[in-house]
């Protein structure tokens, strides 16, 4: 079935109602567990629209978001813990990360979709599988390492706009400072989400006919979702909401799979 664009159906003046109350709850599921666990919400949201939307509307208009929710949670992030940001660690991966946006961005514009899915499936499933067995950092790597994780989330950041695992991958093996790494990645997804936007912007992608009126949609259920996301962050275990994000992305990345590959 193709991918059917939101401006197809305001300009007959209509949209579909089921694929509007899906994207809704898409969007809402998506930035309540950006709020629980400070990550999370293009891995959940992307996939997902990615059934019955493109993905060169969809990715801009996550990325668009994900700056939005960034600033929102890096600036109470920051009246918290601004002193332990890793500002070094940030600048070991921005050059890197803007050098990997620039070739998503030229596949994302290039690769064929179904071919596009295919491997956002397989990517969903592994992240999938390592938050559900809750796989951590057991020993302090080399700053090396910034430039494959810092290239590899720029690249899968613009194409998926699911950049942030590389990241938070190579960061939690740099320092166990829980604090530190929460305010880090907080300035990081909101410098490097800023940058990629700079590159959308420079392709066109972000002056879609439909990107407008999608962002002015889902707007006020992104916002919903950050606050019910901050409200349910005090009242269930973190490691809970994790688990259950882990199962939804392998069920998501396999459903994936199974229809693209």
């Amino acid at each position: 079935m193709e991918p059917s664009p939101i401006r197809s159906g305001l300009e007959a003046g209509y949209v579909d109602t089921a694929e509007l109350l899906a994207s809704g709850a898409v969007l809402l599921a998506a930035y309540v567990l950006r709020a629980v666990t400070g990550f999370g919400s293009a891995l959940v949201a992307v996939p997902l629209l990615a059934f019955w939307l493109p993905l060169t509307l969809v990715v801009p208009w996550i990325v668009a978001f994900d700056v939005l929710a960034a600033l929102i949670l890096t600036t109470t992030s920051l009246m918290r813990a601004k002193d332990r940001v890793l500002w070094w660690e940030i600048l070991r991966l921005l050059l890197p990360a803007s050098l990997g946006s620039f070739l998503g961005i030229k596949l994302l514009i290039q690769v064929p979709q179904e071919a596009a899915l295919c491997g956002l499936g397989l990517l969903v499933i592994l992240f999938g599988g390592r938050i559900l067995l809750h796989l951590q950092a057991q020993r302090r790597i080399s700053a090396w390492w910034s430039l494959p994780a810092g290239g590899l989330g720029g690249a899968i950041g613009a194409l998926f706009a699911i950049g942030g695992p590389p990241f938070v991958i190579y960061l939690s093996h740099r320092t166990q400072d829980k604090g530190a790494l929460r305010a880090t990645l907080s300035v990081l997804f909101l410098l490097e989400g800023a940058a990629r936007m700079i590159f959308f912007a420079a392709s066109g992608l972000l002056f879609q006919a439909d990107l407008p009126q999608a962002m002015l949609l889902g707007l006020p259920v992104m916002l919903c979702g950050l606050y019910a996301g901050n409200q349910i962050h005090l009242r269930l275990s973190p490691t809970q909401v994790i688990r259950l994000m882990g199962l939804l992305l392998i069920l998501v990345g396999a459903t994936l799979v199974w229809r693209s590959c």
